[in-house]
């Protein structure tokens, strides 16, 4: 039983509840849970659904101006009710209307959640995207389980190739992946953000090095060779004024004018801020093999 069916009805007389959309199908639905399945308890049961069809699109009304056709969620609101009428089981005592209204509605809440954005989309994608799926639908029925193309759709549904993809994309991106959600086929819990990049702290040490890398080959031989010792030696400003023959207070003040240089030259060049290119993490012989990178000045 299709809901075009369904939709498409002639209401059969029916005595009424104190809500205009709530026949009184009791007895009906005594008889069809009595029933085996056949072509009579078949018939049965569509008459029940024809009759409940107005409490249904009602229903459905109350979820429009959400992004979502009227007549899809008229459709939607069918397929719940047929489900209901299935599923009911008089013998619980309960009113069929109080387990109809939870089963339709929960089958249109079903629907947004599967069938809507997270995102807002144009309005122009949504129609688009309408049509297609409704062409899709309509096809579907009359080539046999056959897939209908884009050229196929096109022609149906009179839109123009570029359209159909553009609405058969939109049909494909309802829903925002989690970057916590477990990945498919994944057993160990790897989820989508151990895909992605981390920060690597040594990144902005070698952009610093870089940059600091053509400067220090301007300063005076001096001063970069103390650099030199300082940073990619590791010596310590005792062991530098000694082998240079110069006091440590000396070796300090070189030290600190030099990198004021740089500092104010990269800051002055890049726009950069924070510590200058010696500053604590910074400095040029910090973790790796600086030393080979930057050519030591000629020996003493």
């Amino acid at each position: 039983m299709t809901t075009h069916a369904i939709t498409g009805r002639v209401r059969a007389p029916r005595a009424r509840h104190p809500h205009d959309d709530a026949p009184d199908t009791d007895a009906d639905l005594r008889r069809i849970a009595a029933l085996p399945d056949g072509p009579r308890r078949e018939r049965l049961r569509e008459e029940v659904v024809r009759a409940w069809i107005p409490m249904a699109e009602r229903l459905a009304r109350q979820f429009r101006d959400r992004g979502e056709s009227l007549e899809d969620l008229q459709q939607v609101a069918a397929l719940g009710l047929v489900k209901a009428v299935e599923r009911y089981d008089p013998e619980r005592g309960s009113a069929f209307e109080s387990f109809a209204v939870p089963t339709i509605a929960g089958e249109i809440k079903r629907h947004f959640r599967d069938h809507m954005w997270d995102l807002h989309v144009p309005r122009r994608v949504q129609e688009l995207r309408n049509r297609v799926r409704t062409g899709w639908r309509e096809l579907s029925l009359t080539l046999d389980g056959e897939r209908p193309g884009v050229d196929r759709l096109a022609e149906h549904t009179g839109l123009t190739r570029d359209e159909v993809r553009t609405g058969m994309e939109a049909l494909e991106s309802y829903n925002a992946l989690s970057l916590e959600a477990e990945l498919p086929g994944a057993d160990d819990g790897y989820a989508l953000r151990d895909t992605l990049g981390d920060s690597e702290p040594g990144f902005d040490r070698i952009v610093h090095r870089e940059a600091v890398k053509p400067r220090l080959r301007r300063l005076p031989e001096r001063e970069q060779r103390i650099l030199y010792l300082r940073f990619f030696c590791d010596m310590t400003q005792t062991r530098i004024a000694e082998r240079l023959g110069i006091s440590q207070m000396h070796v300090s003040r070189l030290i600190s004018r030099s990198c004021d240089r740089l500092y104010r030259e990269v800051e002055g060049e890049t726009g950069a801020r924070g510590p200058g290119p010696y500053g604590g993490a910074e400095r040029p012989g910090d973790g790796g093999d600086a030393a080979g990178s930057v050519p030591p000045p000629a020996a003493a």
